[in-house]
């Protein structure tokens, strides 16, 4: 599906890994364009998201500004840094808007993959086929700023900026 198919005020499904992926595009350039103040990144690995590509990159880039928050929470990067360089190079540049989150083994369950704002989420309910919804519903942001809520209150500090070696 080309990425218009993503009206700015409907929700919606999409049904495979590449909706999935231009739904995340297109959050987090209406991130940029809109201002958000706080977007939260959550999935146990971020296998498929397309975190490490230019374009996203860009509209994170746009989207930073001094008083923006971006909590991304995961169950474990060691994938993300693998396969994402652009990502992880770009939050050590903006370390200081970027809170990295652990959640743990015994929280994993249940761990939305999703982006979440107060203006919209992208919720892949099916993480192996790519299976999810997007949009602005008040009622399902709501559902979903409570789940995220409950394993960001079981989570660690992670996903340090650097890596010191001595």
């Amino acid at each position: 599906m080309p990425p218009e198919f993503i009206a700015a005020d409907l929700s919606g499904r999409f049904s495979d890994q590449e909706a999935f992926a231009v739904a995340v595009r297109h959050a987090l350039q209406r991130a940029a364009a809109e201002g958000w103040p706080e977007i939260i990144l959550s999935d146990p690995s971020f296998e498929g998201w397309p975190l490490g590509e230019t374009s996203t990159i860009h509209a994170l880039q746009a989207w930073a500004k001094p008083g923006r928050r971006l909590v991304v929470l995961a169950g474990r990067f060691d994938l993300l840094i693998r396969l994402q360089p652009r990502f992880v190079a770009w939050r050590r540049t903006w370390s200081h808007l970027v809170e990295g989150r652990v959640c743990p083994a015994s929280a994993l369950h249940g761990l939305p993959s999703a982006i979440w704002s107060r203006q919209w989420f992208v919720l892949r309910t099916d993480p192996e086929l790519g299976v999810g919804q997007y949009g602005a519903d008040r009622v399902r942001l709501q559902a979903l700023h409570e789940a995220l809520k409950s394993k960001l209150n079981v989570s660690a500090v992670g996903f340090a900026p650097t890596t010191l070696g001595l």
